[in-house]
C-alpha cells in the first residue's frame, strides 16, 4: 500500500536528518554518519559542511578527530570522490563499495596501458611496503616505488595524475589519508593508523549502507541509491531487493519513492515549526543525495547550482529548497561573503543570512562584510 507524503514532511525528515534543524552539539562522528559522510575534495568545504550543522564547532575540533584521536578519516568512497567519515565505519565504506572500484579501475589500467591485476597487486604491495616508516605525500611515495615496479606499470605512471596511482590503494582500503605537511596531504598504512576492524562480508556492508542512505536521503529510489554510490544499477538492484521488507513505498508529487518503515511514523509526522535558513557550501551532502534535484532547485537556476565538470555552488537553503547562491573570498584576517538571490528576500530572510554569515566569520576567527548582490 502506498502512503502520501507532502514536500514539507519530506523537507522536514530530511533537514532533521542532516542536522540542519538545529545547532545541538552532536559529536563529529554522529554528524558524519548520520548524513552517510562528508565530501572532502575541497577540505575547507567539508570543514563548513560541518560548521553549519553545529556552529559551535571550531576547525580544530575537526583536526583533531582527523589527527588525534582519529574517530574520524579521510578516504575516497562514494564516486570515487573524497569524504569524511567515521573511522569506525570505515571499512562498511570500503566493502560496499569495493567490487564495483576495483573493477572499473582493472578496466581502465587494462586498457590504457595493457596491465594486469597482477601488475595492480604488485603496486599496491611496494606503496604498503614504502609506507612502513610513516606518513608520506605522494611525491615521496612516488619517488620509492618507480625502482620497485615493472616497466609496464612505471609508463602507466608516467602518464596518469599522480593521485591516480594510489587509486587502487585506497579503494581496497590498504591506505587511507593521514595528517597534512607543510599544507601536503599525507597517505599512511590503515592497518598503522585505524584500530583493526571487525570482518565483514559485501553484502551486509552493502545493507548497512543503504539503511544509512536511507534515513538521511529517504524517501529514495534505487536510482537515487546508484548516483549517490557510483555503484551500477545492477548491482545496486541486489542489495535493494534484499532489504524489500524493511521499506515502505511513499508517494508525493506524482514520485514513487521508499523509505525504510521504521522511519516511517517519524517521516509521516515532520514538520517545521519555522523558517529555516543555512549556508550550506560547495559539495554539500544535502545536494548530492539524489538523482533528480528539481525538489532542491527550479530548473531555471539549475546550472547556477550544478555546474560543468562536476563543480556544485554554495548554496542559501530555505526550508530545504535552494533560493539563492553565495560565495566567499578569504584574505589574511579578513573574509567577503557575497549572496545572490534567485528571488527577492525579504528583510527577515536577510536577517537570517546576516545571523549565518556572521556565525561563518565566526568559525574562521576572522572579522568580514556580507554584500547582496542581487
Amino acid at each position: 500500500m502506498k502512503r502520501l507524503v507532502k514536500w514539507p514532511q519530506i523537507a522536514a525528515f530530511r533537514l532533521a536528518r542532516h542536522h540542519l534543524l538545529d545547532h545541538q552539539q552532536t559529536n563529529l562522528v554522529a554528524i558524519c554518519r548520520n548524513v552517510c559522510g562528508v565530501q572532502a575534495q575541497v577540505m575547507s568545504a567539508a570543514e563548513m559542511a560541518l560548521w553549519t550543522r553545529r556552529h559551535d564547532l571550531t576547525r580544530a575540533d575537526i583536526h583533531a578527530a582527523l589527527r588525534e584521536s582519529r574517530t574520524l578519516v579521510k578516504t575516497s568512497c562514494m564516486r570515487q570522490t573524497l569524504h569524511l567519515i567515521p573511522a569506525a565505519d570505515f571499512f562498511i565504506y570500503i566493502n560496499a563499495l569495493k567490487r564495483s572500484r576495483i573493477e572499473a579501475l582493472a578496466t581502465s589500467m587494462s586498457k590504457y596501458a595493457g596491465m594486469t591485476r597482477k601488475d595492480a597487486e604488485a603496486l599496491n604491495e611496494a606503496i604498503v611496503e614504502a609506507l612502513d616508516s610513516g606518513p608520506q605525500t605522494q611525491r615521496e611515495l612516488k619517488e620509492q616505488i618507480v625502482p620497485k615496479v615493472g616497466k609496464k606499470v612505471r609508463r602507466w605512471m608516467e602518464k596518469v595524475w599522480s593521485i591516480q596511482i594510489f587509486r587502487s590503494a585506497l579503494v581496497q582500503g590498504h591506505i587511507c589519508y593521514g595528517p597534512e605537511r607543510d599544507h601536503k596531504a599525507t597517505f599512511v598504512r590503515v592497518d598503522r593508523w585505524l584500530p583493526k576492524p571487525k570482518a565483514i562480508a559485501e553484502q551486509e556492508a552493502q545493507q548497512i549502507l543503504l539503511r544509512q542512505y536511507l534515513r538521511a536521503y529517504g524517501p529514495a529510489t534505487l536510482r537515487d541509491f546508484s548516483k549517490w554510490t557510483g555503484i551500477s544499477t545492477k548491482e545496486v538492484r541486489a542489495v535493494w531487493e534484499s532489504l524489500m521488507d524493511e521499506l515502505v513505498e511513499v508517494s508525493s508529487e506524482e514520485k514513487q519513492e521508499w523509505i525504510l518503515r521504521e522511519d516511517y511514523y517519524q517521516l509521516a509526522n515532520s514538520f517545521l515549526d519555522d523558517q529555516i535558513l543555512r549556508l550550506l557550501p560547495h559539495f554539500d551532502p544535502y545536494l548530492l543525495g539524489h538523482a533528480d534535484k528539481s525538489h532542491l532547485v527550479d530548473s531555471s537556476n539549475y546550472k547556477r547550482v550544478y555546474r560543468n565538470q562536476g563543480w556544485i555552488s554554495p548554496v542559501i537553503l530555505l526550508d530545504g529548497k535552494v533560493i539563492g547562491i553565495w560565495s566567499y573570498t578569504r584574505r589574511a584576517k579578513r573574509w567577503w561573503v557575497e549572496i545572490e538571490s534567485f528571488e527577492k528576500f525579504s528583510k527577515t530572510i536577510r536577517n537570517k543570512i546576516e545571523a549565518e554569515a556572521a556565525s561563518l566569520g565566526n568559525f574562521w576567527e576572522t572579522a568580514g562584510e556580507i554584500k547582496f548582490l542581487t
